[in-house]
């Protein structure tokens, strides 16, 4: 069963009555209920479309937010082959809330790193939300120097809220481990692509988005803070969460614009969890289409191409 956001209701009405007639269809063969549920189907997908067509960035957090959106294990299982999963940092646990391994993309050897939340109760605590701690960080820091060494590309699948900022955490070195993995993508000499597939938030997401190319699903966002954190800290009222997302440019039509980000992923119709299919198609082409960029550049190029990219983000400006 779909799950409706907030802004979806007058649409969860129409399906809803769309169901209730073939239910009954189903139940009494001799009711002809076909045309009007037909009806009502063309009658949501317009207004499917025309709610999405307009969303708010709040709209837009919503639906990258939302719990059947396709997460990172669902990417890796459809898209690469001859997955090797590679677990720990080598100094203190393996973070599950960080998947990585060797794997193929269409036959080319690529180390693949991502944020997982998981799908349900168990596995959400298991993943921790996506929330990275310390020992995550470190281990995308081993797997991709692994990756430098042996000439693999790096792709990274970035959604989480933020690293994880409890006590544990910040005593293991939170914010060095951030800023390790941030500096171990600027040395890499290989090609480093990054897709946000949901949420991009604060230096969780940067530090495995440190990359040669970046691309972001139609509906996901990226941001330094999420709009109920930033309207806490500004507003003193996390109920001030719309003017946050609106001020925070954290759309990926925004950040194209701004130069933030090089291209967008498009989404089905309705957000990538109305079929998931598609979306993990879409982004399995991004992907190849930014690692072909890259066949036949030198380690010192690829490198050089990357600083100048960061070094050279901000002079678009917000007026852009």
């Amino acid at each position: 069963m779909t799950q409706y956001l907030d802004f979806e209701k007058p649409l969860s009405e129409i399906e809803g009555k769309a169901e209730e007639l073939r239910a009954m269809g189903r139940a009494d063969s001799k009711v002809d209920v076909s045309k009007e549920a037909a009806q009502l189907d063309a009658k949501a997908r317009d207004m499917l479309a025309s709610l999405y067509k307009g969303l708010t960035p709040w709209q837009k957090a919503q639906v990258a937010r939302h719990a059947e959106r396709p997460h990172c294990k669902d990417y890796v299982d459809a898209l690469f082959t001859d997955w090797t999963p590679l677990a720990g940092d080598r100094n203190f646990a393996d973070d599950h809330a960080v998947m990585g391994g060797l794997a193929r993309l269409d036959g080319r050897s690529v180390m693949v790193i991502g944020h997982e939340k998981g799908h349900d109760t168990r596995t959400r605590i298991e993943r921790n939300f996506g929330m990275a701690r310390p020992e995550g960080y470190r281990k995308a820091v081993r797997l991709m120097e692994m990756a430098d060494r042996f000439g693999l590309p790096v792709v990274t699948l970035i959604d989480t809220p933020g690293a994880y900022p409890g006590k544990g955490a910040e005593e293991r070195g939170q914010s060095e481990a951030i800023a390790r993995s941030t500096q171990a993508c600027l040395r890499l000499g290989v090609p480093l692509v990054s897709v946000v597939i949901g949420e991009g938030g604060s230096g969780g997401a940067v530090a495995f988005a440190t990359a040669n190319r970046v691309a972001m699903l139609e509906h996901s966002i990226y941001s330094v803070i999420s709009p109920e954190g930033c309207a806490s800290i500004l507003w003193k009222d996390a109920d001030k969460m719309r003017e946050a997302a609106e001020a925070l440019r954290l759309t990926a039509q925004d950040l194209l614009k701004l130069g933030v980000i090089d291209r967008i992923v498009t989404e089905p119709l309705g957000g990538a969890h109305r079929d998931r299919d598609a979306a993990i198609a879409s982004v399995g082409k991004a992907l190849q289409a930014m690692l072909t960029e890259f066949d036949g550049k030198s380690t010192d190029e690829i490198r050089g191409a990357r600083r100048t990219k960061f070094l050279d983000m901000g002079s678009k400006g917000l007026a852009a």
